[in-house]
């Protein structure tokens, strides 16, 4: 067995975990940004989600062809704002409507908890191959 394919199993748990906590660093920030009105572009925030691929062969079938994921990149929700009529705000346009953030708060922490059971799950199957490992290691030595 050649080295790179004893380490696969561990750098396809590592990309995801990489992957998801990267994904949790923009959950985290869509909810820090919920209620921002304005930001330097002069509209309100705009849903931020990431978009993971799959790296590898998927026709293949094992070590050889699944080799992790990665983050392709961030894109922007388009979905509209949400308008709260306030016209007491400093944000208000002429109607005395604000526009908020397209960023709902359950959506969010939903995905957040799937960020972070997927997160466990590829630390999970690491921690597993690493005990498959040291038992093999123990096997080959003849104790």
């Amino acid at each position: 067995m050649s080295a790179p394919r004893l380490v696969s199993p561990l750098s396809i748990s590592a990309s995801g975990m990489a992957a998801e906590r990267f994904r949790m660093e923009i959950i985290a920030s869509n909810l820090a940004n919920a209620h921002t009105t304005r930001t330097s572009s002069g509209q309100p925030f705009r849903r931020q989600d990431v978009v993971i691929e799959s790296v590898g062969s998927p026709s293949r079938v094992g070590p050889e062809g699944a080799m992790g994921v990665r983050v392709v990149e961030v894109v922007e929700d388009t979905s509209p704002f949400q308008r709260v009529y306030s016209p007491s705000h400093p944000d208000a346009d002429a109607e005395g409507y604000v526009s908020y953030p397209n960023v709902q708060l359950p959506v969010e922490m939903v995905n957040l908890l799937t960020a972070m059971r997927s997160y466990e799950a590829n630390l999970k199957a690491a921690q597993a191959y690493r005990q498959i490992s040291e038992q093999a290691l123990i096997l080959l030595r003849g104790v």
